[in-house]
């Protein structure tokens, strides 16, 4: 073993790769009887990863998709920029790394480029920041993983002393079924606090996914609760074609015997279906259609037709 162990290690050579990943769309908007159509590139992902040697590697990537202050251009921020040791069982991290908040759930709802999950895309957490973490594999089943981070996420530097902990366990208790549960702790002059659950289901035909998210003071602001769940679940039509469905619901906490959240404006439900094509490796493209329906009764239904495109190579 240790014979074999040398010799592998001798085989190694550094290497690397370029990563190019980049979403578009073109979308029609209807609210209140007025429709709205409009192309736009949501994100392009670049980068390069690379190997120094069997234990040690590195990547950065760079996020060119939120608009400036006028919304007129795109700007590139840094999004990944890591150096990383893979020892097996244990894997460690360390610059601008990726969360696990929410990694396994966007594994499982896997189409990114149509939608974010719904951690990310209600801001209760970042999919990147500055700092450190671990994940170790306790066994086949069982995996724990454990961060400290900026607690500002990727796009904003350390603007104070306060740090984000976090901690993640996931489990397979049996077979095609996995859980994920979640904490993390940031206090400022108030804590914030953000649990969540996870159930999901992967078979030969069929994913799914069951979420629940709770986020305790939100902006470490006293009774800024929220709540909410996402489900979800993509079927395999055939070889290269999926359809998919998906429903979320966000709503806040109610303060001193209000009719209505504290964030009543932003609560809703989304409905979301599509069907996703794969022509070529590398290439997805997914006609869809999603409609928001805000619980305050002055916003309107949001409605939208889009065909989603991801290529990457």
């Amino acid at each position: 073993m240790v014979m074999a162990q040398s010799a592998k290690q001798e085989n190694f050579r550094p290497h690397g790769k370029a990563v190019v990943q980049v979403f578009s769309n073109f979308t029609y908007r209807l609210s209140n009887f007025k429709g709205k159509p409009s192309f736009d590139i949501s994100r392009a992902y670049l980068g390069y990863e690379y190997a120094f040697s069997q234990r040690f590697s590195g990547k950065v990537i760079f996020d060119a998709g939120s608009p400036d202050t006028c919304g007129v251009k795109l700007n590139a921020v840094l999004k990944n920029a890591y150096l990383q040791y893979n020892g097996g069982n244990l894997k460690l991290r360390l610059g601008v790394i990726p969360t696990s908040q929410f990694r396994l759930q966007e594994q499982f709802w896997g189409h990114r480029y149509v939608a974010r999950t719904f951690m990310d895309a209600y801001h209760f957490g970042p999919e990147a920041d500055l700092g450190a973490s671990l994940a170790w594999k306790w066994s086949p089943y069982v995996q724990f993983d454990a961060s400290v981070l900026n607690g500002e996420g990727y796009q904003k530097l350390q603007q104070d002393s306060a740090l984000q902990y976090t901690a993640g366990l996931t489990i397979q208790p049996v077979k095609n079924l996995y859980a994920h549960f979640y904490f993390d702790h940031m206090k400022k002059t108030v804590s914030q606090n953000t649990y969540s659950a996870f159930l999901g289901y992967a078979g030969p035909k069929v994913t799914a996914g069951l979420e629940y998210n709770y986020q305790l003071a939100h902006a470490n602001v006293n009774d800024q609760d929220r709540s909410g769940i996402s489900l979800y679940a993509t079927m395999q039509l055939k070889k290269h074609s999926n359809l998919f469905v998906r429903y979320d619901k966000l709503w806040s906490k109610r303060n001193d015997g209000a009719l209505d959240g504290w964030d009543v404006l932003a609560d809703g439900r989304l409905y979301l279906a599509g069907i996703e094509f794969h022509p070529a490796k590398g290439i997805t493209i997914s006609p869809n259609m999603s409609g928001w329906y805000p619980v305050h009764d002055t916003h309107h239904i949001v409605s939208r037709f889009n065909l989603s495109v991801q290529f990457k190579f």
